[in-house]
């Protein structure tokens, strides 16, 4: 989920350790990651291995049938372990200073099932929908495209993801410049690292450590600082259950 250019190359990595802990324990891995596909196609595929996914839709779209195997930690500011938040953007020369004082106005959305672009945006206003408190929703399809559109006018204000923040900020200054955050949303659990829900307890079991060495292998210090990845420790659904109902 956390795939910005300049961090492919660290997913990379990562992914290349952790194939190799499978392959050594005679699990069939994948040589590379997919990015052929939408996200949401690869979480529909009953013969999905590893991914990470959004929580929200996670335990809202009956659709999906996924298996959590691990939730991570990563090192950004306001995010304690296991959990992350969102950045309510606004231009640096928006007169306003709460998020009251944007009702009516335009709000940029990744997507509606995004937890950290909507759903805990809706959850900082109340648990009011967005569109009854914005005059508009812009519909961009991804949080750097929300900060664009805060940043060159098309909207207003958008709920971007934390870890996103970092990244653009650290590696794309250019993208958040412009920008000032007006609030902070709460926590909730970070995206999970997840599997086909068919996928047996033996496997799970192996992607975890997997997971777990890759995360803890002193060479890959560079690729995980690059992701902001500190530490992953399993979970199960039942840790986002409470996304459903946040107000």
């Amino acid at each position: 989920m956390y795939d910005h250019p300049a961090q492919r190359w660290a997913n990379d990595a990562l992914w290349q350790a952790i194939a190799a802990r499978l392959e050594a324990r005679g699990v069939a891995a994948p040589d590379a990651l997919d990015r052929a596909r939408p996200v949401e196609a690869i979480w529909r595929d009953p013969r999905l291995l590893l991914a990470q996914c959004c929580g929200y839709p996670l335990v809202t779209d009956p659709a999906l049938a996924l298996r959590v195997v691990a939730v991570p930690h990563y090192a950004v500011p306001d995010c304690a372990p296991g959990r992350h938040a969102s950045r309510v953007l606004v231009r640096a020369d928006d007169p306003a200073t709460t998020l009251a004082g944007l009702r009516g106005r335009r709000a940029a959305v990744n997507a509606l099932s995004s937890n950290t672009g909507a759903n805990l945006f809706r959850a900082a206003l109340a648990g009011e929908p967005l569109d009854q408190v914005f005059a508009a929703l812009v519909a961009t399809g991804s949080h750097r495209a929300s900060a664009a559109a805060v940043r060159d006018g098309v909207a207003d204000v958008a709920a971007v993801d934390a870890v996103t923040y970092a990244a653009l900020a650290r590696d794309e200054p250019e993208a958040v410049a412009g920008l000032r955050q007006l609030a902070l949303t709460r926590s909730s659990p970070a995206l999970p690292f997840v599997t086909a829900r068919a996928t047996p307890p033996a496997l799970v079991a192996a992607l975890r450590d997997a997971l777990h060495a890759a995360v803890h292998d002193p060479a890959l210090v560079c690729a995980r600082a690059a992701l902001f990845l500190a530490d992953v420790a399993p979970a199960s659904v039942h840790r986002y259950v409470a996304l459903r109902a946040l107000h």
